[in-house]
C-alpha cells in the first residue's frame, strides 16, 4: 500500500475532495440534526439513514426522506428547516479533520489543482471553507445538485476535472463514502479513501476499491 500511495502522490496533477466527512469533521453534526428532527417526529434514526441519504445531495435527501417516512411535507419545507439548523454550524463550529490543512497547504505549494465535489449545498461549503481561510485554494467547487446524478455515479468528479482542464486520469479524488468511490472509479479517477466513523462498516470494501486509503492526512505529509 505505501508503494501505490507514492505512486499516485507523483502523478497527480488534480485533487478533487469531497467535504464532509473527508475534509471537514462535520459527520456528528448531520448525525445530530437527524436526530432531532426525526425525534420531534416520533422517529427514531434508522440505522441505515444517514449513508442512504449521504449522497444524495440536499434536495435529493429531502425527497428520500419523505418517501421513505411517508411524510407530507414538501422537499423545499424539509430543505428550510434542515438549513436553519445547520447553517450557523458551518458558518461557527465545524472543525476539518486532523491534518486536513497542512495537506491541502503541501498541494499548493507543489502547485497541484485542487476541486472540491461535495452533497452539501454552496450557502453550507463557501462559509467554512471562508473560515478556515482556505476557499481560494480552490479553483472550482461543484455540488451534486449541478450535475444530473449523485455521488455513486462519476458526474460531479468529471464536472470538477472539466473545470480544472484535467483528465481524470490526471486527478485524484478523496472520498468518505463507498459510493463517493465506486463514482470515482467509474469515472476513471484514482480514489483514495478517507476514514470516517460514520462509514466504518464498509472500511473493507472501500479499502479494496480504493487506490489508497488514510486515516489521518497527517499520514500523506
Amino acid at each position: 500500500m505505501a508503494e501505490e500511495k507514492k505512486n499516485w502522490q507523483e502523478t497527480m496533477k488534480g485533487a478533487i475532495f469531497d467535504l464532509d466527512g473527508t475534509l471537514l469533521d462535520s459527520m456528528g453534526v448531520w448525525a445530530q440534526i437527524d436526530e432531532e428532527f426525526l425525534a420531534a417526529r416520533g422517529i427514531e434514526v434508522p440505522d441505515d439513514y444517514q449513508e442512504a441519504a449521504g449522497h444524495l445531495g440536499f434536495r435529493g435527501t429531502a425527497e428520500y426522506t419523505i418517501a421513505r417516512f411517508g411524510f407530507t411535507d414538501t422537499p423545499e419545507e424539509l430543505m428550510e428547516l434542515w438549513d436553519s439548523m445547520a447553517i450557523k454550524e458551518y458558518a461557527n463550529s465545524i472543525e476539518l479533520k486532523p491534518g486536513a490543512y497542512e495537506y491541502l497547504e503541501k498541494l499548493r505549494r507543489e502547485g497541484v489543482q485542487m476541486a472540491i465535489a461535495t452533497a452539501s449545498p454552496m450557502r453550507y461549503v463557501l462559509p467554512a471553507l471562508e473560515r478556515h481561510g482556505i476557499r481560494e485554494w480552490f479553483c472550482c467547487i461543484v455540488s451534486v445538485d449541478d450535475v444530473e446524478r449523485g455521488k455513486g455515479f462519476p458526474d460531479v468528479y468529471l464536472r470538477a476535472a472539466e473545470l480544472m482542464g484535467l483528465s481524470a486520469a490526471d486527478c485524484t479524488v478523496f472520498e468518505d463514502i463507498l459510493p463517493g468511490l465506486q463514482g470515482a472509479k467509474a469515472g476513471g479517477f484514482r480514489a483514495v479513501g478517507v476514514a470516517e466513523e460514520a462509514s466504518k462498516k464498509y472500511w473493507e470494501e472501500m479499502q479494496a476499491l480504493a487506490d489508497g486509503w488514510v486515516c489521518d492526512f497527517h499520514e500523506l505529509l
